[in-house]
């Protein structure tokens, strides 16, 4: 059976506020369980549990907070982006409200820098670091003022793609490289680079202290559950910008034609690499 491709929906300025609504959700209800198996690599290597106090950069819509919450930690969210907020908000609605258990802030740890509270002991981040030109690069600032709030020795850990050839995802993400360098368009996706965890951890002082790898594979229902999943990301954003919606969600769907099983399922498996540091 031929999956049937997207349909092209023109992208236009009065419809992004509603397509960044639609994009937070297919990340909360498609794309932010696939790093499941990533997240739980980390808090059980780490212990997370009763005695953790951790603060989430870029907590997206909180998957990776509730998981460590039902674990028992103390859990602060921080996120810039409002919808992927709302919808963490939504998931850990009953956390919030119930002990204090759960604290989710709009912004970057300055956020958190003038409430009373006991120091972290644990920071993630879990948003992938190094797919995107310059992303590491904003992250600077929001990490040092989450180390300030930390603990002396605490652990850091910073997640990123592993090498492409064992990514079966790099290449639909190749898409968004392309689209935008046909274009001359900066902000595109770039696979990943040996020591770009090490190289933010350098930048913010931090002692490198341990790094694994955890496969993580994608696996869709069907092939527009996978176009979307992968739209949600954030990486094709300026992609999206240099062409159109349509253009976009088509290459990503030719792209993923070798990935689609005889069922109409997508499977695509994927290596995740994570580094942990310590505060000095």
């Amino acid at each position: 059976m031929t999956p049937t491709l997207v349909q092209h929906r023109p992208h236009t300025a009065s419809a992004a506020p509603a397509q960044a609504g639609a994009r937070a959700r297919d990340w909360a209800e498609i794309q932010e369980r696939m790093l499941v198996p990533l997240y739980e690599a980390v808090y059980e290597r780490l212990e997370v549990g009763g005695g953790t106090r951790l603060m989430g950069l870029g907590c997206g819509s909180g998957l990776a907070l509730l998981i460590a919450a039902a674990r028992g930690a103390r859990v602060t969210g921080c996120d810039t982006d409002r919808e992927r907020l709302a919808l963490a908000r939504e998931r850990m609605a009953p956390q919030e409200s119930g002990g204090g258990d759960v604290e989710l802030l709009e912004g970057d740890a300055r956020a958190a820098a003038d409430a009373a509270r006991p120091p972290y002991n644990l920071i993630t981040v879990f948003q992938p670091i190094g797919c995107a030109a310059g992303d590491s690069e904003g992250l600077g600032p929001a990490l040092s003022a989450a180390v300030e709030l930390a603990e002396h020795g605490s652990a850091v850990v910073l997640t990123g793609w592993g090498p492409p050839e064992r990514c079966a995802t790099s290449g639909a993400l190749r898409v968004a490289s392309r689209l935008t360098d046909r274009l001359r368009t900066s902000g595109g996706w770039r696979a990943a680079l040996r020591d770009d965890l090490e190289d933010v951890a350098a930048q913010a002082d931090l002692k490198p202290d341990g790094s694994g790898r955890v496969a993580c594979p994608f696996g869709y229902a069907d092939l527009d559950s996978a176009v979307r999943g992968l739209l949600s990301t954030g990486l094709y954003a300026a992609a999206v910008r240099a062409t159109d919606q349509g253009q976009v969600e088509k290459e990503i769907a030719e792209a993923l034609q070798a990935y689609v099983r005889r069922d109409g399922t997508v499977w695509m498996p994927n290596v995740f690499r994570y580094l942990i540091a310590r505060t000095r």
